[in-house]
């Protein structure tokens, strides 16, 4: 679905102080890319497109060509087309007073949606609830850090002093309020440029680790509409935290002895009249719910390499760390991967804990909705919810998670149920292009290396 050109022409009309507009997309990795235009070239996109070339969907993390995947020569470079994503033309405060935004999808010429183009590989999920009269509420909520803009004398990373007391924070002092009222300048004009953004971004909490954060997103009917909120929401936290002189990163596991970085989804289905088909007097839920834990937790491993897309991912997943190392469920419970939370019937769902923050957000949605789905239809049974502690029911039965990114991007590769969701060729070109950066990433000789090897090899 792109956006009506009408839309363009009301932004442009309420909006005369707006001189230039971002376009932006979202690559395999889940980077933002795209262009700043003069405001004049905005409405030729609205009615025609913008070309752009197929072979950015696939560049690595840091916006190399992935020569591989065969859209660089080989495909002669070739332009898609990218449209406007309907409801996203917005104003781009952390920006300047005179900037606008808006994200594209691309598609090919002749109008079909790409298939590498992380928006399509979740519809084309999303596709597959609707042709059976259900819609799944998905709700995202992201954990990360703010970071000093400088590093500490030897080269680490460091928390920002707080604007208000000076002070560099401390400790843990998880859900600590002094925590937020020292960044509360920050907050609040988060808070303001979700709603500018028409983002509906929620309570703060800090978290469990000197200046983490975390804020909730709204559930939606819409998990499409849910990954443009994550995504916009992210960008926009990156842009208003290098106004107040700190960054916000969403690596997964930024320091070695503190929390990582997860993103958690919460998610139920509903049937074509809006009710909860996850609702149950029962704490463990309904059997719909309970089958879309068994598909999630039948394919966890399958998922990783989406739900851990980098080196950096698999520093996360430690026992006792409330970061998941095994496919367990549970009812009420932080120890597991799939935990259905307390709470009245109605609200029946469970919240996958698995991915870290550093996860595209359409491919995390797409990968766990795709896992529900097959649950669902096959009708594939959890087992007993673990009661207890979730690690040492893990180390019991021998069960964990690929721990490694290698083993990871193996697994997804050899997934039919995934390449069937996704579609195969995302899944071929997803692959080439992780094993593009493990290539890359492990050529780097490190300082790690030389305290290790240089004396000792």
């Amino acid at each position: 679905m792109v956006a009506d050109p009408q839309e363009c022409r009301d932004f442009l009309a309420a909006h005369p102080e707006v001189k230039f507009v971002e376009v932006f997309f979202t690559s395999m990795t889940g980077v933002p890319r795209g262009k700043r235009l003069r405001i004049h070239e905005l409405q030729a996109i609205y009615d025609y497109g913008r070309f752009l070339p197929g072979s950015v969907l696939v560049v690595d993390t840091q916006g190399a060509d992935c020569e591989d995947t065969g859209l660089v020569w080989e495909d002669g470079d070739a332009d898609r087309r990218a449209r406007p994503v309907p409801g996203t033309l917005k104003l781009a405060p952390w920006l300047g007073p005179d900037m606008a935004q808006v994200m594209l999808s691309l598609y090919e010429l002749d109008g079909t949606p790409n298939d590498l183009d992380p928006r399509h590989v979740l519809r084309r999920v999303l596709d597959r609830f609707a042709a059976d009269g259900l819609t799944p509420v998905v709700a995202c909520e992201l954990e990360y850090y703010l970071v000093d803009l400088e590093r500490t004398a030897s080269g680490d990373l460091q928390p920002p002093k707080s604007p208000l007391t000076g002070h560099r924070p401390d400790g843990i002092q998880v859900y600590g309020l002094p925590e937020l009222e020292a960044i509360a300048p920050f907050l609040r004009e988060l808070w303001a440029t979700a709603d500018v953004l028409d983002v509906p971004l929620e309570g703060a909490i800090s978290e469990f680790a000197p200046s983490q954060v975390e804020l909730t997103l709204k559930h939606k009917p819409d998990a499409l509409a849910a990954a443009d909120d994550a995504l916009i929401y992210k960008r926009a936290a990156k842009g208003v935290a290098l106004r107040h002189g700190c960054e916000a990163t969403f690596m997964a596991k930024p320091w070695s002895d503190r929390a990582g970085n997860g993103f958690h989804v919460h998610v139920s289905v509903n049937d074509a009249a809006g009710n909860n088909l996850c609702a149950s007097e029962e704490l463990e839920g309904s059997d719909l719910l309970k089958h879309a834990i068994g598909g999630m937790k039948a394919l966890m491993g399958d998922c990783m390499a989406i739900l851990a897309p980098n080196a950096n991912s698999y520093r996360r997943f430690k026992a006792n760390s409330y970061a998941p190392v095994a496919p367990t469920w549970g009812v009420n419970n932080r120890t597991v991967s799939l935990r259905v939370p307390a709470g009245p019937p109605p609200t029946r769902h469970v919240e996958h804990r698995v991915a870290g923050a550093d996860g595209n957000p359409y491919l995390v949605l797409a990968a766990l909705l795709a896992c529900a789905h097959y649950g669902i239809t096959n009708k594939i049974d959890p087992g007993p919810a673990v009661v207890g502690d979730g690690y040492a029911a893990a180390a019991k039965e021998n069960v964990r998670l690929p721990s490694n990114w290698f083993a990871a991007v193996d697994l997804f590769e050899a997934s039919e149920v995934l390449a069937d969701y996704l579609g195969e060729r995302f899944v071929e070109m997803f692959v080439k292009v992780k094993r593009t950066e493990q290539a890359r990433f492990f050529e780097v000789v490190t300082a790690l290396d030389f305290d290790w090897y240089l004396r000792n090899a």
